[in-house]
């Protein structure tokens, strides 16, 4: 162990927001107008060691996620990091097991996404005193450290703790093959950078033909506002990129049950993969409904706004997704992420995460990683979401080669900003709201 008996002394909490929506960048059918943003943490220690975390909001109420990682942040004060590394489980349950702060969740809204960046902030704190980056962390662990770091109530009906040390004893043995072919070749990526619904024609056909010249071949449009609209982009996008590639398509929730079919059915003629967030990410049984309908035509993909394992374990129950769609911080951190890719391999369901957003492709590279190298051990039909927007705020922003994500190999969770960009974003102090 390396640095274990530092002590986290202070932390420092941020509302840094973007004015994305000054040029549509991440607007969808819900989503029309988002600035990225983000509620922000730091954790400071008696050593030169630093815990940063984040979880992604979109302008406005990231004050009141920013006030819930307060009221979780004073807890740590004080700890050593040894005391919390020994038991990650049991750190988790540090933020989940107050039973007032509980009480407005439990482990959903913004307690659990404050949850998220606080958790994610000890991880990274924990990764950097063992001068490694959070996937190589996890992938280093036993099968039994693995499953420690795991709360299984309310999942042990889809898989227990004694599944998962079998997953996780029977891929152990060729962890170094996958680790050296992700350090050699990188993890295949999707662009989501030329399908925002607030960009033009023109735009969307210029973006396609440099995502194919960097190597993508797997492209998602936003649908769900306008269905005319929607097939003329559809045919737009397929002209440029042909039928040799993949087409995804996001509806981002707007769309009733039996509205998500009968509009899907228009759009099916251009081949689609998936059709991502149909509906209220709170329905199961309507996910199901529409797979059913659409199955296998065109199949369905979720997880984003998915508020915790609860229900992943209910969406794959249902068989009521093709592809599970995890966030970095939406669920509360790492602990929870790893229970909720122990239960998509036991279903057999591919990862194929979320990452539009800031922070988010920092963020979720090390989970695909950890991933492949410790519980699919397969890539085939997952691919990790690309977005090109804010990587220059970070101290290590990700790197993009062909098409795919470069194993990062800097110590911690690479989510860590720039001080320039905390000061000039913060809202509404920084100079960049100062001065609009």
């Amino acid at each position: 162990m390396v640095n274990q008996d530092i002590t986290i002394t202070s932390y420092e909490v941020r509302d840094i927001r973007f004015p994305t929506s000054k040029h549509l960048d991440g607007s969808d059918a819900m989503n029309k107008d988002p600035d990225y943003s983000a509620a922000y943490v730091i954790f400071y220690t008696d050593s030169d060691i630093e815990g940063h975390g984040m979880t992604f909001t979109c302008g406005r109420g990231t004050e009141v996620c920013c006030s819930a990682i307060e009221a979780l942040s004073v807890k740590f004060v004080n700890k050593k990091l040894s005391e919390l590394t020994v038991d990650m489980r049991a750190t988790h349950q540090i933020c989940t097991g107050d039973s007032q702060l509980r009480w407005i969740g439990p482990e959903k809204g913004a307690i659990h996404l404050a949850t998220g960046a606080v958790i994610n902030a000890i991880w990274d704190l924990w990764a950097k005193a063992e001068k490694k980056p959070v996937w190589k962390l996890v992938a280093d662990m036993t099968p039994e450290q693995f499953v420690q770091s795991i709360d299984f109530r309310y999942i042990t009906d889809a898989i227990t703790p004694e599944e998962a040390l079998e997953i996780l004893r029977e891929n152990a043995p060729t962890k170094a093959i996958r680790e050296a072919e992700m350090r050699a070749k990188g993890y295949p990526a999707y662009t989501t950078s030329a399908g925002w619904l607030g960009y033009s024609d023109d735009k969307v056909r210029r973006l396609c033909r440099e995502a194919k010249e960097q190597g993508f071949t797997h492209f998602k449009q936003k649908v769900g506002s306008d269905k005319a609209s929607d097939i003329r982009r559809a045919a737009l996008i397929r002209s440029e990129i042909g039928y040799d590639s993949v087409l995804m398509m996001d509806a981002n929730q707007v769309w009733d049950v039996k509205e998500a079919i009968d509009w899907m059915e228009d759009l099916l003629p251009y081949k689609p993969l998936f059709i991502e967030e149909p509906t209220s990410p709170d329905d199961v049984l309507g996910h199901a409904t529409i797979r059913k309908a659409l199955y296998p035509r065109t199949r369905v993909a979720t997880g984003e706004h998915i508020q915790n394992r609860v229900i992943f374990k209910q969406l794959f129950q249902a068989n009521a997704i093709d592809f599970c769609q995890i966030d970095s911080c939406r669920v509360g951190g790492v602990n929870e992420i790893l229970a909720i890719l122990l239960m998509a391999k036991k279903f057999n369901i591919p990862v194929c995460p979320h990452a539009g957003g800031v922070g988010l492709c920092e963020y979720v590279q090390h989970l695909s990683l950890i991933d492949y190298i410790c519980v699919s051990a397969s890539t085939e039909g997952r691919v990790l979401e690309y977005v090109d927007h804010l990587h220059e705020h970070f101290l290590e922003p990700v790197v993009m080669n062909n098409g795919r994500y470069v194993a990062p190999l800097a110590s911690g969770y690479s989510i860590q900003m720039k001080r320039e960009s905390i000061e000039d974003y913060t809202f509404p102090t920084g100079k960049v709201h100062r001065d609009a």
